[in-house]
């Protein structure tokens, strides 16, 4: 059977979203992946570092892309940034003087991007970014507003680890709930959206289950396992 790599986001995929409550028939079916000969590979919105340690007790493979793409952290003191933070802090300042509920979410520690709350107007303050011509993006992963260097998302970090483990996009298999995830479902050859994706997220993945959160995860892995039975 061909080694498959399931990018699995965290926030919303195998936690509830906002409680950061880990399903753990979600981690064990992660985990049975493991023991059948695949890579399970965590891609979050999240500190690569809070990413890896969780592969860690979760059992996974120990690599962890983080900050929307603009982390990975593959060992204890061993990242690769892609990621500009002081681009990012530069845009958060400007954003603070125009945006007065514009606040920093309390984190942990970011290496490449700025995490704020969801308090505020996110259309308007792309708009001001855009035409202060600041070169971040901006994002909305449900569970806060990110700031990241242009051009940085779950897609550009995943396709580094790919180049790290000589592997193809066709072999990898991505779940994920927000519009942060979609650029990841691009560099996937299977990309999954859980029921408690927003529409327009379903929409641009090669499937959608109607589970939410971790019980999307467990029924995502119950269809991929009898397609790879067949082949």
């Amino acid at each position: 059977m061909q080694e498959k790599i399931f990018a699995v986001d965290i926030d919303g995929t195998i936690t509830e979203n906002g409680g950061g409550r880990i399903n753990l028939d979600a981690l064990d079916a992660l985990r049975h992946m493991i023991r059948l000969g695949h890579k399970v590979i965590f891609v979050s919105g999240r500190s690569s570092v809070e990413g890896y340690v969780l592969s860690v007790f979760g059992g996974m493979t120990r690599i962890a892309v983080g900050e929307n793409g603009g982390a990975i952290t593959f060992g204890p003191s061993d990242h690769k940034l892609l990621g500009n933070k002081d681009e990012c802090m530069k845009a958060f300042e400007l954003l603070k003087s125009r945006i007065p509920e514009a606040k920093e979410k309390p984190v942990f520690p970011r290496m490449t991007e700025v995490v704020l709350e969801r308090t505020f107007d996110l259309e308007l303050a792309k708009k001001i970014i855009a035409d202060s011509n600041m070169p971040v993006d901006l994002s909305d992963s449900q569970y806060a507003f990110h700031i990241n260097s242009k051009g940085i998302n779950k897609g550009r970090g995943f396709s580094e680890v790919l180049t790290m483990l000589s592997a193809s996009p066709a072999d990898v298999i991505a779940i994920g709930d927000s519009e942060t995830d979609v650029p990841l479902f691009k560099v996937s050859g299977l990309s999954i959206a859980l029921g408690n994706a927003l529409e327009n997220v379903k929409s641009q993945a090669s499937m959608t289950v109607s589970g939410k959160a971790g019980d999307g995860v467990i029924e995502a892995l119950e269809y991929v396992a009898i397609k790879l039975a067949k082949v």
